[in-house]
């Protein structure tokens, strides 16, 4: 998968140019333009950007929600008390599981590699 395809897929699909991410972000038009180009790699920190600017959750750049196919989650005793058992919380696990299933191997490993690198930067603090 290339990030800056999907970049701009996803600009684009909310019609934005490269000059309305600029705005948002902060980063130089060229960069952008760069980065979906595939002359650039961002930073996981420039990621989380564009995330922001394009108003989505960051993994929605490493995978395509609409074609992700459901895993089933194993149904869990009565025990509310779980995070991810019941309400906002179990859907958003569910995405997260749909967007897993989605995942090559390699695509795994980095989102495993970002989310320690956000763990331990949030225990620093």
């Amino acid at each position: 998968m290339e990030i800056g395809a999907k970049l701009r897929e996803l600009r684009e699909g909310k019609n934005l140019s490269q000059g309305d991410v600029e705005k948002r972000t902060g980063l130089l038009r060229a960069y952008t333009s760069r980065v979906e180009h595939g002359h650039t790699v961002p930073s996981i920190e420039t990621l989380e950007k564009y995330a922001s600017a394009l108003e989505i959750p960051l993994y929605r750049l490493f995978t395509d929600e609409d074609s992700v196919k459901m895993s089933k989650l194993p149904q869990l005793e009565d025990d509310s008390s779980l995070w991810g058992a019941r309400g906002k919380e179990r859907g958003e696990f569910r995405k997260l599981a749909k967007a897993l299933s989605r995942m090559d191997e390699r695509d795994r490993k980095l989102l495993l590699s970002m989310a320690q690198g956000f763990a331990r930067r949030g225990a620093k603090q």
